[in-house]
C-alpha cells in the first residue's frame, strides 16, 4: 500500500504541537493504558456522531501531529495511516443519525464513546478527553479544556475520528450527491440547504432537528423523541 507524504507543517502550526505532559504524569502513577479521545459530527445535519479513541506508545514519538481542526483535509488524509500505525491501539465508535434521534445527542455521545473505547482491546486505566464535559462516564476520565492542540493522545483521537467520518461521508455522498457530503461532511453550508428545500432530507440526515421546521413538505416528518412529544401536552 502507498502510503500518503506528509506535507511539510505551514508555519502558523509548526510551533503548536501538542505534548505528552498529561500522559507522563498517569504513567508515573500507574496508569499502564492512557487513552485520548475526541468527537467529531455533533454539530452537523447528517451522518454519524463519531468518536475516536487512541492508546500513543510510551517510547515512540512521531512528529506533525496536530488537533485535527488545525490540519486542512489533505494534511489529515497523509496524517491518518502514520498515526494509526504508531498508536498501540486504536478505535473509532460511531451512533448513527437514528441513533442520535433516538436517544439524543448527550446519549448518543456516551454510546459511540462506549463504542471507541470498548473497540480498543485494551482495558483503560485513565481516559482522557476533549473539553470540560465527561461523555464517557466510566469513573477513570480526566477533562481537558482545548484537549486536542495540547494533548498528544488526543490530537491522535481526533485526526483518526475526523478521517474515519470524513470518509463515511464521502461514501454518503456518492449515494446522495445532491447534498454535496464529500464537501460539506454533513454540515449545514448553502448547497446542503438549497438541496434540503428541494429534495428533503435523506436516510442520513437526523430528523429530529430544528432544520426540518423549516423545509417544504417532503412526506418525511420531523422525528420526536417520546419524551418530547409528551411535553407538548
Amino acid at each position: 500500500m502507498v502510503t500518503a507524504t506528509v506535507p511539510v507543517l505551514r508555519k502558523a502550526i509548526r510551533r503548536k504541537a501538542p505534548g505528552l505532559s498529561v500522559e507522563r504524569r498517569l504513567w508515573a502513577a500507574g496508569a499502564d493504558v492512557v487513552v485520548g479521545v475526541d468527537e467529531v459530527g455533533r454539530g452537523a445535519w447528517a451522518g454519524p456522531l463519531s468518536v475516536g479513541a487512541a492508546v500513543v506508545p510510551k517510547d515512540r514519538r512521531i512528529y506533525k501531529v496536530r488537533d485535527s481542526k488545525m490540519l486542512t483535509e489533505d494534511e489529515r488524509e497523509a496524517m491518518f495511516e502514520r498515526v494509526a500505525g504508531w498508536c498501540v491501539a486504536w478505535s473509532v465508535g460511531h451512533a448513527t443519525p437514528y441513533e442520535c434521534d433516538e436517544l439524543g445527542m448527550a446519549d448518543a455521545q456516551r454510546l459511540a464513546a462506549g463504542r471507541a473505547l470498548d473497540g480498543l482491546g485494551l482495558e483503560a486505566d485513565r481516559v482522557l478527553i476533549d473539553g470540560n464535559w465527561d461523555f464517557v462516564g466510566r469513573g477513570n476520565t480526566e477533562t481537558i479544556v482545548r484537549g486536542d492542540a495540547t494533548t498528544l493522545s488526543i490530537s491522535a483521537a481526533s485526526i483518526i475520528a475526523k478521517v474515519t467520518r470524513d470518509r463515511i461521508m464521502r461514501e454518503f455522498d456518492r449515494s446522495f450527491p445532491w447534498y454535496h457530503f464529500a464537501g460539506n461532511k454533513g454540515y449545514p453550508g448553502p448547497r446542503h440547504k438549497a438541496a434540503l428545500q428541494y429534495y428533503g432530507p435523506s436516510s442520513v440526515h437526523r430528523r429530529s432537528w430544528v432544520f426540518m421546521d423549516h423545509l417544504p413538505w417532503t412526506g418525511v416528518p420531523r422525528f420526536v423523541r417520546p419524551e418530547a412529544q409528551q411535553k407538548l401536552f
